[in-house]
């Protein structure tokens, strides 16, 4: 269990918002901060803290006005910390190996391999074509939807038909070298995790799983310790005191 670092940048600003609140139209979110250093400054602490594996998220979509700003922001940490960090948001096979010739150890992909409420087997085969799955991250943000776990997209608004489960996971997971696995219903509040996600999560083998949603203090880092059993690793947003939060970020960084 290690942690893993963020930087998510929606209308051109490093933030950190409350998940489920995304719109596309107008580029809004309710945000829990606004930092006023940029996505470059953020990889800068990561490189000299070693802390590889960290995730640059753009948050709006590739039609917003804001979307080249986010995507500059992003170019510019790769370039202070090349290898260390992944990029996601508005990545398809065809521009993948641009971030990966940026910097970007690998790509974080959603909306293009899940959409139109199913797994878009053809789109993942180009991508592992135009990068290697080695360079693949699957973010597999979900939703509860009566008692089970749905993949969702289009910033975390659309359900769409795959349930999150050992099954699906292991299919998957022979077309990428990672998953993302945002508690989307947790993310931004603070409000611990939902222990029956992370629980299954933490049942599979065989590649790395990092969990993101809800942890709000070392008391919930340590719930989740237990639950995963120290088999997913983690990342920490708004409530982190690097974005206003309270849980140290001298406290975690080295955590394993």
């Amino acid at each position: 269990m290690r942690f893993r670092p963020c930087i998510d940048i929606h209308n051109g600003k490093v933030k950190q918002i409350v998940g489920g609140s995304l719109k596309d139209h107008g580029d809004k979110a309710v945000e829990n901060f606004v930092s006023g250093y940029d996505a470059a400054f953020y990889a800068e602490l990561y490189k000299k803290d070693n802390l590889k594996g960290g995730h640059v998220i753009l948050l709006n979509p590739v039609s917003s006005e804001y979307y080249e700003k986010n995507r500059q922001q992003a170019l510019a940490a790769l370039k202070v910390f090349p290898g260390g960090l992944q990029v996601g948001g508005g990545v398809t096979a065809e521009n993948a190996a641009e971030f990966i010739e940026a910097g970007a150890s690998h790509v974080i992909v959603t909306s293009y391999v899940f959409r139109e409420g199913q797994i878009q087997w053809d789109n993942l085969e180009r991508l592992v074509h135009a990068v290697g799955k080695e360079h693949i991250v699957l973010d597999l943000s979900c939703r509860k939807k009566d008692a089970s776990y749905y993949i969702v997209t289009d910033r975390w608004q659309t359900f769409t038909k795959i349930q999150v489960n050992e099954e699906i996971l292991y299919w998957l997971k022979e077309s990428c070298s990672e998953f993302l696995v945002h508690g989307v219903d947790s993310e931004g509040k603070a409000a611990g995790v939902p222990e029956d996600l992370v629980a299954l999560l933490s049942k599979i083998r065989g590649i790395p799983i990092t969990y993101a949603g809800g942890i709000g203090s070392l008391k919930d880092l340590e719930q989740f310790r237990q639950i995963s059993g120290g088999n997913l690793d983690f990342t920490i947003g708004s409530a982190l005191d690097l974005f206003g939060g309270t849980i140290p970020y001298d406290a975690v960084k080295n955590m394993s």
